[in-house]
């Protein structure tokens, strides 16, 4: 399958759809998960189209790895997790819901069960919120 660049990553990158933005640079954008696993899922949205990482360009998966370190760090921090899931979904089987590479980091919490991939919609006050603590430890 080819990339379409019509899906909602693709939309929100071109600014033609809103996200709680939390960092960009020349190579990604860092956005809060609007139906998040748990508080703090936060999403790194490489630029560079792509289904996923079974057809990126090696460089733009290269270039967007360090920052998906430190927004681990960073969601850790300001969550205070108590440890950090990374997820990367290829293809619908696997998961995968946007077809457009993306990085999940997923603040986890002793004794509570994440929810559902792609469940219910977190609400948009606390999600800007987090956006700006996160932002703030980058």
């Amino acid at each position: 399958m080819s990339y379409d660049p019509t899906n909602i990553f693709a939309k929100i990158l071109k600014g033609e759809l809103p996200c709680h933005k939390v960092h960009e640079d020349d190579d990604a954008l860092v956005m809060m998960d609007i139906f998040p696993q748990s508080k703090g899922h936060t999403l790194i949205v490489p630029k560079a189209p792509s289904r996923n990482l079974l057809d990126a360009d090696p460089a733009a998966i290269s270039a967007v790895m360090p920052l998906v370190q430190r927004v681990a760090r960073a969601v850790k921090a300001a969550t205070n997790a108590d440890g950090i899931r990374l997820a990367q979904f290829n293809e619908a089987p696997a998961g995968q819901t946007v077809f457009h590479l993306h990085f999940h980091v997923i603040p986890v919490y002793e004794g509570v069960p994440l929810g559902a991939h792609a469940g219910g919609k977190a609400d948009d006050a606390e999600l800007a919120a987090l956006a700006q603590d996160i932002a703030a430890r980058l």
